[in-house]
């Protein structure tokens, strides 16, 4: 199962995604591959658009990002809320693979 924890709600700070969701262990991982990209296509806006430098750890199925302050957050915000937007859904759709939740900073 994959996990995405998002960090705060009003901003969010960011986000740690880990695991896999072994929905297809003989074939293509579309649930995967659908949150990976989700997922690489905001880290790259933070640090390559945005140029910010958050906490930013990705290895072996685990994705963490974090930014430092509330102003990075509030840079960050249609980011992380269309992130946020995105895994919910697939989540509603796979709830046997992804699951979403939020914490408090």
């Amino acid at each position: 199962m994959i996990k995405v924890e998002f960090f705060g709600t009003e901003p969010i700070y960011g986000f740690h995604i880990m695991g896999h969701s072994d929905m297809n262990p003989k074939g293509p991982e579309i649930l995967c591959a659908a949150v990976s990209s989700a997922a690489y296509m905001t880290a790259n806006a933070v640090t390559d658009v945005l140029w910010l430098k958050p906490v930013l750890l990705n290895k072996d199925g685990n994705m963490y990002l974090k930014v430092k302050t509330e102003s990075e957050a509030e840079q960050c915000r249609v980011l992380f809320e269309g992130l946020r937007l995105h895994l919910s859904s697939l989540s509603e759709q796979y709830p046997k693979y992804l699951k979403v939740k939020n914490s408090e900073v």
